[in-house]
């Protein structure tokens, strides 16, 4: 099978990238599993495993798509989807009830179950480009991990469950003066911050850290700085929204909306760092995301179309509950 994959950012990510990072590693386990993979993305893109071809947002898709691709897979939604075979994965969580492309599918239950849907591929990593995970170090601080700038991912309740717990925290993703979104100044020098972060140094960060504290306040569509944590060792205090149940059971983590619950938790409960990790290993490879895509894609190339009715997002998935 010869497989297209559409994205409008570059390929390949060195730092964050959430869906950059997941369609890299999706083409990577396509070709390992002896199939052809080409990307549509914009100029400056390259890969060593796959045709790279420069995407024009402005010209009709069937123009782009190649004669030798079986199926063409959307990270975005096309709007006018080509008249040849085709699949759309959606990521986030919109703010507005547009319809979504009847083969659309979602990253995880939870998020497939609030369009509507019922069609979900959960996310997978290569965790062999992660470099060594180290489970018998020392580790003294806990960690957050994502765009602090984000009022949905909660840094500052991070902060506050970290002091709470009498804990240091290492926010991966922010700076400790932020004027984006409205202003933040955090003093507590038991707070370190990082910016962002990627490769030896992001490793090093995790392979060092006891637990992961990630109080979102939103509707998790999936959750991929939770996986990564969980790959080195680090159980996950959460909120239980979105897909992190999904993704934390209760032998890797403590999930609550309530910050003295997860202080509570952070300071007492100890947990398995090698139950973490081989969680992630197990259930959150890239070789068995792309083993379930094969799976979807062969259902519409047989003529099956996913949705009988156009999803869309139903209900509000941000400002959700946080208190003490």
């Amino acid at each position: 099978m010869h497989v297209l994959l559409v994205n409008n950012s570059t390929i390949p990510v060195y730092a964050y990238g959430g869906t950059e990072r997941v369609i890299w590693d999706l083409g990577k386990s396509l070709v390992k599993l002896g199939h052809k993979v080409s990307y549509l993305v914009p100029e400056g893109s390259h890969c060593d495993f796959g045709r790279v071809l420069p995407i024009d947002t402005k010209r009709p898709w069937q123009e782009q798509i190649p004669a030798d691709i079986d199926i063409t897979h959307f990270q975005f939604n096309p709007h006018t989807p080509p008249d040849t075979p085709y699949l759309v994965t959606e990521h986030g969580n919109a703010r507005k009830t547009k319809p979504l492309p009847l083969n659309t599918v979602f990253v995880s239950q939870n998020h497939a179950s609030r369009y509507g849907s019922d069609q979900y591929v959960l996310n997978g990593l290569d965790w062999e480009s992660y470099g060594a995970v180290d489970l018998e170090n020392i580790r003294t601080r806990f960690h957050f991990l994502g765009k602090a700038a984000w009022s949905v991912k909660n840094v500052s309740g991070a902060i506050r469950v970290a002091n709470k717990a009498g804990v240091e925290l290492d926010v991966l993703g922010g700076n400790r003066i932020n004027f984006r979104r409205g202003f933040r100044w955090t003093l507590s020098s038991s707070i370190h911050f990082h910016g962002m972060v990627g490769g030896s140094q992001k490793t090093g960060l995790l392979n060092s850290s006891r637990g992961m504290i990630f109080p979102v306040r939103w509707h998790e569509p999936f959750g991929l700085a939770v996986i990564e944590s969980l790959y080195f060792g680090c159980p996950v205090f959460a909120t239980p929204y979105g897909a992190l149940p999904e993704l934390v059971p209760a032998e890797c983590g403590v999930l609550s909306a309530h910050a003295l619950e997860l202080a509570h938790a952070v300071k007492t409960t100890n947990f398995d760092r090698r139950a973490c990790h081989q969680h992630a290993v197990q259930r959150f490879h890239a070789d068995i995301m792309a083993r379930n895509y094969l799976q979807v894609y062969q259902r519409i190339l047989d003529g099956e179309t996913l949705h009988q009715h156009q999803p869309f997002i139903q209900g509000d998935a941000r400002n959700l509950p946080w208190g003490d």
